[in-house]
């Protein structure tokens, strides 16, 4: 893994956990909502942070088998990441998909 990989991953990780272990408890707490839209907000600054860097520089980014562009590793790491500390965000604050303003 290269330094660009290696930044990107770092930066959603910090991103993540920061977001999942102090500002969702505090925004959106147990609505789904709310929840959502944090989390959509969240996920358009980490690409646009990456953006910045890197849209129409041309550079590669290995994810196993294939080279993508900066658009592509970001989401799919991002979701690589996110989604396990979402599953336990959800357990951990009772949250279902059919939840209601609690």
């Amino acid at each position: 893994m290269g330094a660009a990989e290696l930044s990107i991953v770092a930066l959603i990780a910090v991103v993540v956990v920061v977001s999942y272990l102090s500002i969702y408890p505090k925004v959106a707490g147990s609505n789904i909502n709310r929840l959502l839209w944090c989390d959509i907000a969240i996920s358009a600054f980490v690409l646009t942070l990456v953006g910045i860097k890197y849209w129409g520089s041309g550079q590669e980014f290995s994810l196993l088998l294939l080279d993508v562009n900066w658009f592509w590793f970001t989401l799919i790491v991002y979701l690589i990441i996110e989604v396990p500390m979402a599953m336990w965000y959800a357990k951990k604050h009772n949250i279902t998909m059919d939840s209601d303003d609690k």
